[in-house]
């Protein structure tokens, strides 16, 4: 009786991901992969989609224009992802990068839709003006989502997508300074891992 419970909470969570989240077929794995360590964001509705280029990103998460002065219970996401990106002279296709990396990407954004969340619409227009024109605001956004992601228990997918970065994908030098600049380094997340691990 009870594994039959069990089996029909799994599939109610289900359904409940596949009816709040879209995402390509493609990334399905890596997508509810990662939206599993992120239980408070199992009814928020999150549209994952594919976009031929996102100026100076990767991926970007970000509020649906029209729902951000909703309640946050209201509030609609998006992740856009880019299909290809362009670093120096070198064009790397996204659905090429180890599953692993991909989920790890996608775990940051959701980290900083959890940041999102506990905004309100007005904060988040003062968020978005400085995460475009402020280096210390975007810092900050980057940082805060690593965290997020760590604090859920990503943090060998948030690793395996930093060691991928600097040390295996062969990207420029300039590009891997910007990750050590606006990202939280290894030794920082073994940091909140030890600190999550003790008050757990």
């Amino acid at each position: 009786m009870k594994i039959h419970f069990i089996l029909l909470l799994i599939v109610i969570n289900l359904y409940t991901l596949s009816a709040q989240h879209k995402y390509p077929e493609s990334i399905a794995t890596e997508v509810k992969t990662a939206l599993l360590h992120y239980p408070e964001l199992a009814e928020v509705p999150i549209e994952f989609k594919f976009k031929k280029r996102i100026k100076k990103s990767t991926m970007q998460a970000q509020p649906e224009f029209r729902s951000i002065f909703c309640s946050k219970s209201k509030r609609k996401y998006k992740v856009l992802i880019s299909e290809n990106f362009k670093i120096a002279d070198t064009v790397y296709y996204t659905k090429n990068i180890p599953s692993k990396v991909l989920t790890g990407w996608l775990g940051h954004e959701l980290g900083h839709i959890m940041d999102y969340q506990q905004r309100s619409g007005f904060n988040l227009i003062g968020f978005g003006l400085g995460y475009l024109f402020s280096e210390k605001s975007l810092k900050s956004a980057e940082r805060r989502a690593d965290t997020f992601a760590v604090l859920h228990g990503m943090e060998s997918y948030i690793l395996a997508t930093k060691n991928f970065i600097l040390n295996e994908a062969g990207f420029p030098e300039i590009y891997k300074n910007r990750i050590k600049r606006f990202y939280l380094s290894p030794e920082e997340i073994m940091i909140l891992v030890e600190e999550r691990e003790e008050k757990a």
